[in-house]
This record gives structure tokens, C-alpha cells and sequence, in this order.
């Protein structure tokens, strides 16, 4: 067997090299990585030619005499990569050394460079790396430069002009004369709707008249293998939070406002992981949530007085990755900080809602679930921004605990009855008969190896996502926030000055948290007049204080300058002697003014009474 082109099956094959009874062979249509294989194999098989290699891959080199200087130039460069691996070739782990080495030296990847190896071998032409040439395109006439111009200009816009409008604004700008009088000549309504019906692009049409997002979430082609390609196992939590469709009251019947939902799904199987129902969003709505999936929901449902199955909602444990959009609280340092616990953080593009899809139709469910039937009951329509409608708010009669029990109802129902009638089923799934609802799937994916969930005890939890700041070590104590902590066994660091990295409860200020080598060691705070109280109102009290000390700043300084003034008017006027002191007999001398000035005060006392 010689080195060449063969033909086979669909293919043509391309012999690199020949020794013993083996042959370097590579297909030169998928361009793989070429590999040893029997000569007796391909014995039978017959020659094929270059344009028969041309013609089966559309790819056809340019004779090198007919490239510019720049083509030139761009084809030894990208050969220049790859002449070192050529006498390698046939040695896959010298080859693969030479590889990696030639990428490092060429800022390049070694994918790039295999794709460059493998396509010169397929061809065994340099001049197969040229650009491809592009094609000319075609001169269009003065009118059709002025349609398209007309068309970018008014009509592929947010103002959403119609066809005919456009047309109309286009004579007006190109076939006006000076007096604004249309000229004799000039395309017709129906040559303009042709330029445009054969050049329209729906992707710009959509995207230049409805906005990137509304394309994205509701014109994108949808390509894509549903929930297998992007989330193939259990443990993908994707997060959102969502402002509720009603309006809550307090215990005294005083309205409050619209709560905040907060929610975790798992993207294999849709399951609702866990979820926060607050009036505070953004972090604090966060670290909720992270506590509220560790749970155990059992016991969680059994506070509220609903009876569940470990098997219904058999979730205590954080997912292996979670999904956020570019939300503030998202990118917050404060929530990073749950990667030390193993967890994967991945952002997706901001005004994306449709890529994360199932927790975008999760809010939608379960606010359909409890709508209809709260109507009149603080729920909110559709015309809620119509003028002349009823006000919502003053029908508000549920109190949070009440809504929360409703919620809680709506997600069981979501887990466990909720029929998936799309999901794509596996052959596996099949034969196991696994229910069409979430918490079956979820449960049959919690059996799979890839399954990833971690779990994860509540302390630890919720020191890890608390906020941190630095403080330093002093003679007084560590300095926290403006205050001072304790610890006895860290004698020796109260001399030292160190800064260190603490973590810090806002709400209670009474402990702060030393974090050393992924360790927690607590600290207690030694000023008690802090102890139990916020760091805000910590704050606050430090803050009045300091105020009360500037105002009787003022009059401290009033002060001194008056007792100034009057030691110096007692000096003035009641110096004894302004010449020299007599020093002689000073014990005798004050005896006798003690003996002058001693008073009997028991007497005193009886005299004053």
C-alpha cells in the first residue's frame, strides 16, 4: 500500500505513511487526529484523487501564485505553527507534547492547533489555511439604496412605523424637490414592498422593532435538547424572586403591602427546592433561602399543621450549582462567599429571564393556583393600572402567616401532583415507570451518580453568608464595627496589632465570628451596653453619643476661658507677699494654722440644726 488518497464508503481516506504491515491513516472529510491501523484492511479499496477530495468536502486550495502578499503571509504563519508537530505525526504522545508546547509559544489553544494539523494533513497543502474569498456583491440601483435606507432609517426602528409610512417618509427625504413638490419620477408603493419582502431578515426585524429581550424570550429559534442539555442531572438550582399578586394585612387588620417570593427549582426535574416568602428582598431574602433548603421539609410542613412524605419533598441540602440572572444581590460579595461551601455560582446574561426558564414558570403556577380563588381578597388584576378601577388594597385580608400557609399548599401541589405531560422521558425512566411529577423525577435523579447536592448543617450555612468586614487586633480587644470583642485564648494577639477577616451578624452585634482557616472561632462582645441590640442601632447610640459630646463641646471651651479668667482675678487680688517667701520655722508655722483653721464639725452640725 502506497501514501495517498483511497476511497471509503462515504469517505476518502488519506495514507500519511506506511511502515511494516501498518499504515498512518486519517478520514479526511471528519479530520480527526490520523491513526495506525492494518494495511490487510485496505487492501481492497480504491484510488481516489484530489478533486474527488474537493469535490466531497467543498473545500478546494488556491494555487499559490495567485495569492496576495497578505495571503501569503497568512498562510506561513499558520503553517509556520504546525511544521514542528509534522515529523511527530505519527507518534501521539510526542505529538501531543509538541502541541502543547507550540500552543503555549503562540498564545494559541491546542484545539486551534489540531484543527490546523489536522486540516494540512487532510489536504497536504498549505494553501488550504487562505481566507476564503469573498463574494462581490451586487451594485444595487439608486432607488434600491434609497428603499434600504428608508428601511434602516424608519422603518427597522422602535417607532414601529408601517410599511406604507415608510414608503411615504421616503419620498418625502429623496424624491422632494426644494419646495417639497414630489419629483416626476420615482418607485412605486409595490417596487418598495418587493426590495423589502426579498431582503427582510426576521432575526433584524424583530430585534430592530420589538428589542433585543422581546426576541430572545419569545421569536429565538429553539434548538436546544430541553432539559437534558443544560441541566442532565440533579442538584442545578436556578434562583429567582418574584413580587406576589396581593396584598397582605397586619394581625390588627392594617394593610402592609405585597410580599416578596423567593425561590430555588431544580432544573432537571422542576422541583421547587425551597423557598423564602418575606418583606425584604435582596440579600437578607437570599440567606433565607439558603436556610430554608437545608431544611428538613417534614418538620418545616409539620410547624404549619400539613402532613407530608419524606418522598414528596425530599430536599435538605444545597444544589451543587446555582443559576442566578445579574441581579445586585446576586453578584454581592456577601452571597459569593457560599462557593467556600463547594457551590458553583453561574450568572447568566442580564434581561435573559427566558433562560431560566422553570423558575420564570414556577411564579407563574403558583400565583395561578391561589388567584382565582382569592379574587376580592386583596388579589391583583390585570387592570390594576387602568384608571378607574377598584383599589386592591382595600380588599386586603390575609395576614403573612395565613398567605404563607396558602404558598406552602401551592408548592406541595406544584412538587407532587402537577402533571410534567412534556418532560423528555429516557428509555431508563421508562422502564423504572417513574411518575410524571417533579418530586418523582427529582427523586429518581437523587438515585443517579451525577446527582449533586450538598449538604450542609444550618450554623455552618449561615456563618459562611454572613456579611464580613476587617478588624484589628488591640490592647482594648478586637475592633469590630467600632466596638470591642473578646476571646480568651487569643491572649497574645491583643498585642500584636494583626488585621484579621471577621464575619459579623447585623441584627446582633452581641458575638462576631474570627474566620482563620476556613475555621469560625466566636468572639463575645465586651461593651454590655451593645449586647442584644442591631448594628444599626449600635450605630446609632455611638452616633447620639458623639453628638452629645460636640454640643457640650462648645461650652466645655466657655468654660475653661471663665476659670481662667477667675483664677487669674483671685491671683490679682489676693496675693499675700510679691517678694521673696519667708522659708524659715515652716513646721512651727503650720501648726499654728492648723490650730487656727481646726473646726470641730460635730458642733457645727448641732449649731446649724
Amino acid at each position: 500500500m502506497k501514501k495517498g488518497l483511497y476511497k471509503y464508503e462515504d469517505t476518502i481516506l488519506r495514507v500519511i505513511d506506511v511502515k511494516n504491515d501498518m499504515a498512518l491513516v486519517m478520514d479526511c472529510q471528519k479530520r480527526h487526529m490520523p491513526i495506525w491501523q492494518n494495511i490487510d484492511r485496505f487492501a481492497s479499496l480504491q484510488g481516489a484523487s484530489e478533486s474527488d477530495l474537493y469535490a466531497l468536502t467543498g473545500i478546494s486550495p488556491v494555487p499559490e501564485e495567485e495569492l496576495s502578499a497578505k495571503e501569503r503571509q497568512f498562510v506561513n504563519e499558520h503553517f509556520t505553527m504546525i511544521a514542528g508537530i509534522l515529523p511527530a505525526v505519527g507518534d501521539s504522545k510526542e505529538r501531543s507534547f509538541r502541541i502543547n508546547g507550540m500552543a503555549a509559544h503562540y498564545n494559541v489553544t491546542t484545539q486551534t492547533l489540531r484543527f490546523y494539523l489536522c486540516l494540512y494533513l487532510a489536504f497536504s497543502d498549505k494553501t488550504v489555511f487562505a481566507p476564503a474569498k469573498r463574494k462581490k456583491e451586487k451594485v444595487l440601483s439608486t432607488d434600491e439604496k434609497n428603499i434600504r435606507w428608508a428601511l434602516n432609517k424608519f422603518y427597522y426602528t422602535r417607532k414601529n412605523h408601517s410599511l406604507k409610512n415608510t414608503y411615504i417618509l421616503m419620498l418625502k427625504e429623496k424624491y422632494c424637490d426644494a419646495e417639497g413638490n414630489l419629483v416626476k419620477s420615482y418607485p412605486s408603493f409595490y417596487q418598495f414592498r418587493y426590495f423589502y419582502r426579498k431582503t427582510k431578515n426576521w432575526s433584524n426585524y424583530y430585534i430592530a422593532r420589538k428589542g433585543l429581550t422581546f426576541y430572545q424570550r419569545n421569536k429565538r429559534p429553539l434548538l436546544g435538547d430541553h432539559v437534558q442539555e443544560f441541566a442532565p442531572h440533579v442538584g442545578i438550582g436556578m434562583l429567582d424572586a418574584t413580587i406576589c399578586d396581593i396584598y397582605l394585612v397586619n394581625e390588627e387588620g392594617r394593610l402592609i403591602g405585597r410580599p416578596v417570593l423567593t425561590a430555588c427549582i431544580d432544573a432537571y426535574s422542576s422541583l421547587c427546592c425551597g423557598y423564602l416568602l418575606s418583606w425584604e428582598g435582596g440579600v437578607y431574602s437570599l440567606r433565607g433561602l439558603m436556610r430554608n433548603l437545608v431544611e428538613d421539609k417534614v418538620k418545616l410542613c409539620e410547624k404549619f399543621g400539613i402532613p407530608i412524605k419524606k418522598e414528596d419533598w425530599n430536599v435538605s441540602a444545597l444544589p451543587g450549582m446555582l443559576v442566578t440572572d445579574m441581579g445586585r444581590e446576586y453578584l454581592s460579595e456577601n452571597f459569593s462567599q457560599i462557593t467556600e461551601l463547594g457551590v458553583t455560582l453561574t450568572n447568566l446574561d442580564a434581561y435573559r429571564p427566558e433562560l431560566k426558564g422553570p423558575v420564570e414558570k414556577f411564579f407563574d403556577l403558583i400565583q395561578g393556583y391561589f388567584k382565582s380563588l382569592l379574587k376580592g381578597k386583596g388579589v391583583i388584576e390585570p387592570d390594576f393600572q387602568e384608571r378607574g378601577v377598584r383599589d386592591y388594597r382595600k380588599d386586603a385580608c390575609l395576614t403573612m402567616d395565613a398567605f404563607e400557609k396558602i404558598i406552602l399548599h401551592c408548592i406541595i401541589y406544584y412538587n407532587t401532583k402537577r402533571i410534567l405531560e412534556n418532560y423528555p422521558y429516557t428509555e431508563e425512566m421508562l422502564k423504572s415507570k417513574v411518575k410524571p411529577n417533579a418530586a418523582a423525577v427529582f427523586n429518581y435523579g437523587l438515585a443517579m451518580p451525577e446527582a449533586s447536592l450538598l449538604p450542609v448543617s444550618k450554623e455552618r450555612l449561615m456563618l459562611t453568608l454572613l456579611p464580613r468586614t476587617m478588624a484589628k487586633f488591640t490592647r482594648t480587644g478586637l475592633k469590630v464595627n467600632g466596638m470591642r470583642y473578646k476571646n480568651e485564648t487569643y491572649r497574645e494577639a491583643y498585642l500584636n496589632g494583626k488585621e484579621v477577616t471577621v464575619a459579623y451578624n447585623p441584627d446582633d452585634v452581641s458575638s462576631v465570628w474570627l474566620i482563620e482557616d476556613n475555621a469560625y472561632t466566636p468572639f463575645e462582645l465586651i461593651e454590655s451596653r451593645f449586647t442584644g441590640k442591631s448594628i444599626a442601632d449600635a450605630q446609632a447610640m455611638d452616633k447620639q453619643q458623639k453628638s452629645l459630646v460636640k454640643a457640650a463641646g462648645e461650652e466645655n471651651t466657655q468654660a475653661r476661658i471663665d476659670l481662667m479668667r477667675q483664677i487669674q482675678t483671685i491671683v490679682d487680688t489676693s496675693a499675700v507677699n510679691t517678694g521673696d517667701t519667708h522659708i524659715k520655722q515652716v513646721r512651727h508655722v503650720r501648726k499654728k494654722e492648723q490650730a487656727k483653721r481646726h473646726k470641730d464639725f460635730n458642733k457645727e452640725v448641732h449649731d446649724d440644726n
